[in-house]
């Protein structure tokens, strides 16, 4: 097994940097039916791009690379104790390279072991079989994603759907109302992996197992595979569409899987993924460790630019464009109406969950007053100068920072917040008492924004960690979209309004 460390090494780069092309395909054909010239559109258009230079760069497609979960089913008598070493050994390795952010921290003192090495991290899972060969398959699913899984316990009431029962209609409406309640906070459009029966612990796994299947691949279950059918095209009714702007495709794939339960518990698990669906496998040589086969790769090379339509003139005029340089005004950001716009030059600062808290309760860093902050926790390298480089800065899900957000503008002075799905109503408002603007990147589309950041100006509240940190960064066309403005206005709150009201159209039983 002298290669296995090198076989996993490669699997964790190309999971990271290489997007599988079954999920590829499903992308191109949500650009093709998406109109020119529309939000969704402008979405789906980065979102390629981004693929191409990760591809280019050999760079994170998204910079949070979640909680690696490797799945290996192995011959009767191979070594899981060296193996669950050597895939250690390649993911501190990988870490250092920059393929993967640090993401492992302590959930009591939130330290950052720096390595992505911690307990219960990575997570790696063994299975025997009777098989010749090693079945290698990991998945690096992000927080974004992560935080939309939702469990259902039958009978249940859901909002806009109805009473669910103990049957298949029942795990129908589930599965439409998980699609729901993500939004764009999951960076759709997404891929669902449902389980159905088990207990807690069980389902989850087995909807999360459900991510491991091709995306073109057809359920042998006829009933489960009616039910697939029908959610993903009765999901794309929705409207919520490429990062919840709205839009034709909501949902790329549903997979399906059951397993039996006991006679009080009826759950149905939901495990959400983004459009940066990376996900890997390879077939090894159990004897020297050596790769045989790649997984989910097979098939010609994706053209994304195949087929599209070039927006018009018209269509193109259609969103206003405004250039921003911070400090910012308060004049300046009255000005800005939801559905606008933003390329930003200049200066911007990081800030996530630990910033947010810190400066709840302490002073800032820096001046803040007139400036931007990005919900984002980049990847970073540091060159033998000492000096930082962005590999990868896409946004984080905004949501999480509701309980601060308002607060915080107003204190510091804050004009504008950039991340992705969007805030929620004591944000709205205080964007609306201050004077400031929430803007909406495209999550995932790491490489992208990396390619707009000109470079690092510093850096403060290094304790934290590297995601954690506060960036102070230096960009050069960096864009965004307008979605929450000062005069009460919010693209999310619209979205979610109608989406709920076309999720009553499902309230009918559909299956018998």
């Amino acid at each position: 097994m002298e290669k296995f460390y090198e076989s996993m090494y490669q699997l964790i780069v190309e999971t990271s940097t290489n997007l599988p092309k079954d999920v590829r395909r499903a992308i191109a054909a949500a650009k093709l039916k998406e109109s020119a010239g529309t939000r969704s559109a402008m979405s789906l258009a980065t979102i390629t791009n981004n693929i191409k230079m990760a591809d280019d760069n050999i760079s994170p497609i998204c910079q949070d690379t979640g909680l690696p979960t490797f799945k290996l089913k192995v011959p009767v008598g191979a070594n899981q104790l060296t193996m669950k070493k050597e895939i250690k050994r390649a993911i501190e390795q990988a870490t250092k390279d920059g393929k993967l952010r640090p993401n492992s921290v302590d959930s009591i003192s939130g330290d950052n072991s720096g390595d992505n090495l911690g307990e219960g991290t990575p997570v790696i899972k063994f299975e025997q079989w009777e098989k010749d060969y090693i079945d290698a398959r990991l998945i690096l699913k992000g927080g974004g994603c992560e935080n939309k899984n939702i469990q259902y316990s039958l009978p249940c009431e859901l909002e806009g759907i109805g009473k669910a029962g103990r049957d298949l209609d029942g795990i129908r409406k589930c599965i439409m109302h998980s699609v729901y309640q993500a939004q764009g906070q999951g960076c759709s459009a997404g891929f669902i992996g449902v389980g159905i029966g088990g207990d807690r612990t069980s389902g989850y796994e087995l909807a999360k197992e459900q991510l491991f299947r091709r995306v073109d691949d057809v359920n042998e279950r006829e009933d489960l595979r009616q039910l697939e059918d029908y959610v993903l095209k009765n999901a794309n009714e929705l409207g919520i569409g490429t990062m919840g702007f709205g839009g034709e495709t909501t949902l790329l794939g549903c997979k399906i899987g059951v397993i039996n339960r006991i006679p009080a518990s009826f759950f149905v698990s939901v495990a959400y993924n983004c459009w940066a669906y990376r996900r890997l496998g390879v077939f090894i040589d159990p004897e020297n460790g050596a790769i045989n086969e790649w997984l989910y790769q097979d098939g010609e090379e994706v053209d994304f630019a195949q087929g599209e339509v070039a927006a018009t003139e018209e269509q193109s005029l259609a969103s206003r464009e405004v250039v921003l340089e911070a400090p910012i005004t308060e004049e300046q950001i009255r000005e800005l109406m939801v559905g606008d716009v933003v390329r930003i030059n200049g200066m911007m600062y990081t800030g996530r969950d630990a910033i947010h808290k810190h400066l709840s309760e302490n002073d800032s860093p820096v001046d803040l007053n007139g400036q931007i902050i990005y919900h984002c926790g980049p990847v970073m390298m540091k060159d033998d100068a000492g000096n930082y480089h962005v590999k990868a800065a896409g946004p984080t899900t905004s949501i999480r920072e509701e309980p601060y957000q308002g607060d915080i503008m107003k204190r510091f002075g804050i004009r504008a917040v950039i991340g992705k799905g969007g805030m929620g109503p004591k944000t709205l408002q205080a964007l609306g008492e201050h004077g400031g603007v929430y803007l909406n990147a495209i999550g995932g589309a790491a490489q992208y924004y990396a390619d707009c950041i000109k470079s690092v100006e510093g850096v403060d509240l290094m304790q934290f960690g590297i995601p954690e940190a506060m960036w102070h960064l230096k960009v050069e066309g960096f864009t965004a979209v307008v979605t929450m403005d000062s005069h009460g206005n919010s693209l999310h709150a619209d979205v979610d309004k109608s989406s709920l009201e076309k999720l009553a159209q499902f309230k009918e039983p559909v299956f018998k």
